[in-house]
């Protein structure tokens, strides 16, 4: 914002800057509401991301229960040899969807295929071990997503908020000041004027009435 010493105090520069202040005013209300949509939308991910943890400690223990019982029921050995034959996760492929201009990554994906055939020829007790870590691991990823979502989410909100306080508290004062400032000038200037043609009508008065002095002794002759 410039200086009142570069500010032009002339109606066209107040009109623009009323202007200015009308946009201002419009895109801090938007801001505003953007950021109530946002924290809205921080919260909501923040208790489906607590769920979500806590569904994966209960499922954690329902899978280091179920390696547990295939050790026992399997024998280590067996289960050690089984898990090397697993094939190793897929590719995890990282999209992105946006919420409210907040780009949040998907993961999806990084699931490790394993053939129908080969969980028949396994131990009901390691084939169930196989099944709850692969869903322990859509859970990760699903909990990861999340949590990406709410750093991203919670900067974005900081972010608008430093904004927001930018309009409201320097930028909008300051070109309300330009407008007192240009409303100010152009009250002067108007009483100048003013003044300067009342004092050229008061000369111009004096001098048709000394014209006039002078014309009325040679019209008495």
């Amino acid at each position: 914002m410039p200086s009142s010493s570069d500010i032009r105090p002339t109606r066209l520069e107040y009109i623009r800057t009323k202007r200015r202040i009308v946009i201002a005013k419009k895109g801090l209300k938007l801001l505003k509401l953007k950021r109530q949509a946002l924290i809205l939308e921080f919260f909501n991910t923040s208790k489906t991301a607590a769920a979500m943890r806590e569904n994966l400690q209960k499922e954690l223990i329902k899978g280091y229960e179920a390696i547990r019982m295939a050790e026992i029921l399997a024998g280590s050995i067996r289960l050690e040899n089984e898990s090397m034959k697993l094939p190793m996760m897929g590719k995890l492929n990282v999209k992105s969807k946006s919420i409210m201009g907040v780009h949040i990554p998907r993961l999806e994906g990084g699931q490790n295929k394993v053939y129908e055939e080969y969980l028949l020829e396994l131990p009901t007790s390691i084939n169930e071990a196989i099944s709850s870590f692969n869903k322990i691991h859509k859970i990760v990823l699903e909990v990861a997503e999340k949590e990406t979502a709410l750093r991203k989410l919670l900067y974005e909100i900081e972010r608008t908020k430093r904004k927001s306080n930018a309009i409201e508290n320097v930028f909008i004062p300051r070109l309300m000041n330009a407008v007192k400032f240009i409303t100010f000038r152009l009250d002067e200037i108007e009483r100048d004027t003013f003044i300067m043609l009342k004092t050229v009508k008061r000369k111009m008065g004096e001098r048709e009435m000394q014209e006039l002095r002078e014309v009325e002794p040679e019209i008495n002759v």
